[in-house]
């Protein structure tokens, strides 16, 4: 008996500890996880004397610049219609940015000198859209850029004079062309056309040829130019033709052979190769296993990076930005638990100094950590994915918010995330899958996903959830699936066809009708509609799987509540269809949320709807994920 004891006082006792553990865990406030950041979008100048940064003021985002040494800052813009969205430096003393918007109203490509002086509209968007194809230094005070103000259905090339707002037509799109590329010196010499299927790499010796072609392939086979060689008789491209992962390889111009390949992964794709026009060669190509990882191709980069690795250890670091000389960086730092800081940095003195923390008010010890997960799926695929797991929780029995992610062929990556931050501080593991169909993985992975919208994609995050049941990391009566775009069709088609697996749903603009979807695609996206219907699926052809699997037919399968959020100018998400799919929903006496706002696209920009959202999200899963 006293041994008896002993253990039951035992186990008493770390019971409660283990109960004052999980009490200690602070509920942090919504607000502090969704912030908009201070400063960010850190640019510097091409002669290195300036830096540039986003920052926002009265709800909208400004730009601003100040010296090197950060003695005398100038605030560039005070649009109060609309924010930037995105901007660069076209000389030492001007900056080019756009204004966007829902519907593109009061939208436009601008021109501001640094001093805040002779601010100007270069560009009106007219109910059209703009692309740069001019993405690094500006030449004589010319920029290239793509509309699809003649047709919307195509861009044309065109060459801009940011002086004196003269804009000439350099090449009018046939109707096949989906990219335009320039060289170095801002020329115009290389395209990517497609029939919808296949893909041809267009390209010219000089400005005044015509553009011929190169090689085709199938739209499964990328090749995706990075960059032309220093004599410009080769480019560096990221491919997958004739294998299974993306590679870093050089290519022939005029007769489309590779060379070489100049760096591949066995596991993983390429993702990025970084090209230095300072040093005319290529520095580093990247790949991501479950942390972004490089290879090296320039040993003073090497160096630099070891030693920003030694002042910045266990950090993810990435280069935001350089001066031309690539004498001046600035640096971007984060981690799972950190949203991150940016900072200045100069290697000839190996010294760093801080701009800005993208949200101070997150205290890191407070957040919880993101780890790498795999499991077998029910036909022996290997999917990975990410755990992230309360702070103060035992691995055992937790309530769970499954998030399926957009794209479909996107990917989740490591590093910080607000909204599985926000979860996991409320006490719910987030388990976040990389489903057959997603990027990262090679051709043959993400060609596994076409057409299983509704099908294997699906699959794999059933599966993926059972293991979690199955390893006692999952309270099988508390499951939640939330996702946003593509992650919304996901977390609705989760209610659809697992409903004893979840509990409750929630979708972010998420596709309600496979139909719809294909059949409201935005005019520039026409030429890829072939493609769509090798991905996706035919709405002709394939109604019968599109009547499956869309939500918007089987409101009677769906048992459980739910949220949806959607603005009402998405323009990839029909209004009308979610507002008849609650209706339904309401009508069958299911438990619905529903957000919507008049004034929101696809996502919502505005941050009180932001924080609404969110709020609505935390009462909703509170409410249906308890311990009844």
């Amino acid at each position: 008996m006293p041994v008896f004891k002993n253990y039951f006082f035992l186990f008493v006792l770390l019971t409660l500890v283990s109960c004052s553990f999980e009490d200690t865990v602070e509920k942090i406030p919504l607000e502090k996880f969704f912030s908009v950041p201070i400063k960010t979008s850190f640019l510097v100048s091409p002669d290195g004397k300036f830096i540039s940064y986003l920052k926002p003021d009265n709800n909208r985002i400004h730009i601003y610049v100040e010296t090197w040494d950060g003695k005398n800052t100038t605030q560039l813009t005070c649009d109060t219609n609309r924010s930037i969205s995105n901007y660069f430096w076209a000389s030492n003393n001007e900056i080019l940015y756009l204004k966007s918007g829902p519907e593109d109203k009061d939208a436009g490509l601008f021109a501001v000198k640094i001093d805040g002086s002779n601010k100007r509209e270069l560009l009106p968007f007219n109910n059209a859209k703009i692309r740069l194809i001019t993405t690094g230094r500006v030449y004589d005070d010319q920029v290239l850029v793509a509309l699809n103000r003649r047709d919307s259905t195509v861009f044309d090339a065109y060459r801009l004079n940011i002086q004196s707002g003269k804009l000439s037509l350099l090449l009018e799109n046939p109707g096949n062309i989906t990219k335009w590329y320039s060289d170095p010196a801002g020329k115009l010499r290389m395209a990517i056309a497609s029939d919808g299927v296949n893909e041809t790499l267009l390209y010219r010796d000089v400005e005044n040829q015509r553009l011929n072609p190169v090689l085709t392939n199938n739209f499964k086979t990328s090749i995706l130019p990075v960059a032309f060689s220093a004599d410009n008789s080769c480019i560096y491209a990221l491919s997958n033709q004739n294998r299974d992962k993306m590679a870093l390889v050089e290519l022939d111009c005029k007769s489309g052979k590779e060379h070489r390949t100049i760096y591949s992964n066995p596991e993983v794709d390429v993702s990025e190769a970084i090209y230095s026009v300072n040093k005319d060669k290529l520095i580093y190509a990247g790949y991501e296993t479950w942390k972004k990882e490089r290879h090296y191709l320039d040993d003073t980069v090497k160096s630099m990076f070891n030693k920003l690795e030694k002042l910045l250890p266990n950090t993810e670091i990435r280069v935001s930005s350089s001066d031309s000389a690539e004498r001046k960086f600035i640096i971007r730092s984060y981690t799972d638990r950190n949203p991150g800081s940016f900072y200045q940095y100069t290697p000839g003195e190996n010294k760093l100094v801080k701009l800005s923390d993208i949200n101070s008010s997150l205290a890191v010890d407070d957040m919880s950590e993101m780890k790498p997960v795999s499991f077998k799926t029910r036909d022996s695929l290997t999917v990975n994915g990410y755990l992230t797991l309360p702070k103060g929780k035992a691995k055992k029995n937790l309530p769970v918010v499954v998030m399926p992610h957009g794209g479909p062929d996107s990917r989740n990556s490591w590093g910080y995330n607000s909204e599985v931050q926000f979860l996991a501080n409320r006490g719910y593991a987030v388990f976040q899958v990389n489903f057959r169909g997603s990027k990262g993985y090679g051709k043959k992975f993400w060609i596994a996903g076409f057409k299983e919208w509704g099908g294997k994609m699906q699959d794999d995050i059933t599966d993926g959830v059972r293991w979690l049941i199955s390893e006692q990391i999952a309270d099988s009566s508390r499951i939640a699936i939330y996702g946003s775009s593509f992650g919304g069709f996901s977390a609705l088609h989760g209610l659809i066809s697992r409903p004893d697996l979840y509990q409750c749903g929630a979708s972010y603009s998420g596709f309600t009708n496979l139909f719809t979807y294909l059949k409201d695609i935005p005019p520039y996206f026409r030429p890829y509609q072939q493609m769509y219907y090798e991905t996706v699926g035919n709405p002709e052809t394939d109604a019968d799987y599109f009547r499956a699997v869309s939500p918007v037919f089987h409101t009677d399968k769906i048992k459980v509540p739910v949220l949806i959020a959607q603005g009402a100018r998405d323009p990839r998400v029909n209004m009308n269809e979610t507002n008849q799919f609650v209706k339904e929903l309401k009508k069958r006496k299911v438990p619905v949320t529903y957000i919507l706002k008049e004034d929101e696209g696809h996502f919502f920009r505005n941050i009180e709807n932001r924080l609404e959202f969110y709020r609505e999200l935390e009462i909703f899963l509170d409410k249906n994920l308890s311990r009844k």
